[in-house]
């Protein structure tokens, strides 16, 4: 039986910033019931994953890169007609969508660990404004994980591959006619 040659598309760095980041925001929301240390702690811990992944957008590898995934609005959305027509071309690193994806989630993760922070601040202490805005942003982030993972699982069964898989060992089938690296 022949087996398949992957090519390396994600580094370490941008998988295991990821999978760290999945874990802080679960250890957020899990912790999210309590005021005090931990939930800060975990907060600072996804900002400074955040800070981390922003740094690595412009100094990574290729796929790492923000300026290979993140696509001009005009082409971002001619690659949604083409997803809602079903010939959606599979792409090496993120597709359109899933460039403004990260952004979208790496946004809302740094305002969620501002507003956390300034609630405990002095200027902000005892306010409920500033709670009920770091609330909805929560909320906000639970709504687009959960359409991350409707795109992830639509386009592993769109392209027949396992992009959690990938995000795991990085690597991918290499492109074929009309993949676009």
């Amino acid at each position: 039986m022949l087996k398949k040659i992957k090519q390396q598309v994600w580094d370490l760095p941008v998988r295991l910033l990821h999978w760290l980041l999945v874990a802080t925001i679960a250890a957020a929301w899990i912790t999210s019931h309590r005021t005090g240390s931990v939930h800060e702690y975990i907060g600072y811990g996804a900002g400074a994953i955040v800070l981390l992944r922003l740094l690595w957008g412009f100094t990574g590898n290729r796929y790492a890169r923000f300026r290979q995934f993140v696509r001009p609005a005009p082409q971002t959305l001619q690659y949604l007609r083409e997803v809602m027509r079903g010939n959606a071309a599979r792409y090496l690193g993120h597709n359109p969508l899933g460039g403004w994806m990260v952004i979208a989630l790496l946004v809302c993760v740094g305002l969620l660990v501002i507003t956390g922070w300034l609630t405990t601040t002095d200027m902000f202490w005892g306010y409920a404004w500033p709670v009920l805005i770091h609330i909805t942003i929560a909320w906000t982030l639970i709504g687009l994980i959960a359409l991350h993972i409707c795109g992830v699982a639509f386009t592993s069964w769109q392209h027949r591959e396992n992009l959690i898989a990938a995000m795991l060992t990085g690597k991918k089938a290499p492109p074929c006619e009309g993949d676009i690296q």
